[in-house]
Order: C-alpha cells, then sequence, then structure tokens
C-alpha cells in the first residue's frame, strides 16, 4: 500500500529535497505552495501525513491547521509543521491549534525522516 503525504511549502529548495527524501522512502508526494487553496489539495490527496509550512501565501499555516482540526476526517491526521519561525509562542500557537511535530528551520534530512516515520507509526489506521 502506498503512503501519501501532501507537502505545503512555498520555498522551491525544500519542496525538492523533502520530496526526493520521501520518494527515495516510497511515499507518493503532493505538493503546493500555496495555503489559500491547501484544503481542497488536502481533501482531493486524502493524504496519511501532511507537511505543512507557517508562513505561506494566501493563507498561513496555523489557519490551515485549523481548518484541519474542525473536519472530522482530519483531526487526527498527523501533521508536521515546518517553519524559520521558532519562538516559543509560535511552538505553543502550534501546540493548541493541534500539531503533531514542531520543527525549525533548517532542519537535517534525518530530523525530517525521522519525524515523518515516527507520525506515520503512531497515527490511527481506520
Amino acid at each position: 500500500m502506498s503512503r501519501r503525504v501532501v507537502l505545503i511549502e512555498d520555498e522551491p529548495n525544500i519542496i525538492e529535497a523533502i520530496r526526493f527524501l520521501l520518494t527515495r522512502d516510497g511515499w507518493q508526494v503532493d505538493t503546493h505552495s500555496n495555503g489559500s487553496d491547501a484544503m481542497d489539495v488536502i481533501r482531493a490527496a486524502q493524504p496519511d501525513l501532511v507537511i505543512l509550512d507557517v508562513m505561506l501565501p494566501g493563507k498561513n499555516g496555523m489557519e490551515i491547521l485549523r481548518d484541519l482540526r474542525e473536519e472530522d476526517s482530519f483531526k487526527t491526521l498527523p501533521v508536521l509543521m515546518l517553519t524559520a519561525r521558532g519562538q516559543a509562542r509560535d511552538r505553543e500557537m502550534a501546540e493548541k491549534a493541534g500539531v503533531n511535530r514542531f520543527m525549525t528551520k533548517p532542519f537535517s534530512n534525518a530530523e525530517v525522516m525521522d519525524a515523518v516515520r515516527d507520525l506515520y507509526a503512531q497515527a490511527p489506521r481506520p
């Protein structure tokens, strides 16, 4: 069974690096770079995991996370949030909104893959 992830990130270099890592690990990767229609992308893909940047054009990652947690079908969807905003306040806001893992940029490839594998392993299955 193929594992699917939606990566919502607006930095092309990060998109390509993460896509490469995930594809090599057997993931099917859908990418998107605009927050405005991110929920439509997630609904269409029905992913096993979402990787979400905070600072996005259109709608920020915190708003998208809150939207995800309001929908019954996405209440338990694992979300890894990537951000350049690493202050304690940002982490607290993300945790209150329902993030599963919060990672600040820059990060290592190993950190991202460890987080993805861990979140997937812990995710509830239907």
